[in-house]
C-alpha cells in the first residue's frame, strides 16, 4: 500500500500529461495565474509543463497527508520533494522539459549515493536501518542488499537517461509512458525479487520480552 501511495504523484503527472488538451480552459487559465507560467492548451508541448505542475502540487499534499495521518514525515518524501521543487522550477520557469527529465535520474543518483555510503558509514546500512524491525537477517546479507539498492538506483538513474534523451526523442510521451509504467513496472519486480531474497535468508525474530 505504502509503494502506491509513493507513486500517486506519478500517477496524477501521467493523467496531467495525458488530458491536457481535454481539460477546461479555465484550469489552465487558474494555472497561468502562478508567476512565471504561461501555458497554451493548444500548444502540446505546453502538456508537459502543466504535468511538472501537478506534480508538484501531488507531492507537496502527499507530505502533508502522511504528517496528518503519522504525525511525522518521512526523509525520502522531503529529499525528493525538493529535488522536484528545483527541477520542476526550472522545468515550469524555461518551458524545457529536459529539467524534470533529469530530475529522475539525478534522485536514483542521490539514493544510490546514500545507500552505497551506508556500508562505509554507521554500525548499520539503511536498509537494515528500514527493515530490521521487520525481519531478521545476517548482517552480510543486509549489506548484500544495499549493495543491490544502490546498483538498482544507479541502473535505473542510466535507464531513465537513456530513455528521456535518446530513445525518447522529441517526443515527450515516449518518456511519460516509461515514467509511469517502466519505472513502476521495474520497482515493483525488484520489491518482489528482493522479498523472496529476504524470505528465503530469514531468520527467526529475537524475543525482546526474554532478553
Amino acid at each position: 500500500m505504502k509503494f502506491l501511495f509513493d507513486f500517486l504523484p506519478v500517477v496524477f503527472f501521467f493523467i496531467a500529461y495525458k488530458f491536457f488538451g481535454d481539460l477546461p480552459p479555465s484550469l489552465i487559465d487558474l494555472a497561468n495565474q502562478i508567476p512565471g507560467v504561461s501555458l497554451e492548451q493548444n500548444n502540446p508541448k505546453h502538456a508537459i509543463i502543466f504535468a511538472t505542475l501537478i506534480i508538484i502540487i501531488a507531492t507537496i499534499i502527499q507530505n502533508i497527508a502522511h504528517w496528518l495521518a503519522y504525525k511525522r514525515l518521512e526523509k525520502m518524501h522531503l529529499i525528493s520533494l525538493a529535488i522536484l521543487l528545483l527541477f520542476g522550477s526550472m522545468t515550469v520557469v524555461s518551458r524545457d522539459p529536459d529539467f524534470i527529465k533529469w530530475k529522475v535520474s539525478i534522485f536514483n543518483w542521490f539514493f544510490a549515493a546514500v545507500m552505497l555510503g551506508s556500508l562505509y558509514i554507521g554500525k548499520k546500512t539503511l536498509i537494515e536501518r528500514m527493515m530490521s524491525h521487520a525481519i531478521s537477517v545476517p548482517r552480510d546479507i543486509w549489506k548484500k542488499l544495499t549493495f543491490i539498492w544502490g546498483a538498482f538506483f544507479i541502473f535505473m538513474g542510466i535507464l531513465n537517461y537513456i530513455v528521456a534523451f535518446y530513445f525518447a526523442g522529441i517526443d515527450d510521451k515516449n518518456w511519460v509512458n516509461f515514467k509511469l509504467f517502466g519505472i513502476l513496472g521495474l520497482t515493483f519486480v525488484f520489491m518482489i525479487a528482493q522479498g523472496i531474497y529476504l524470505a528465503k535468508h530469514a531468520e527467526p525474530m529475537e524475543d525482546e520480552e526474554s532478553n
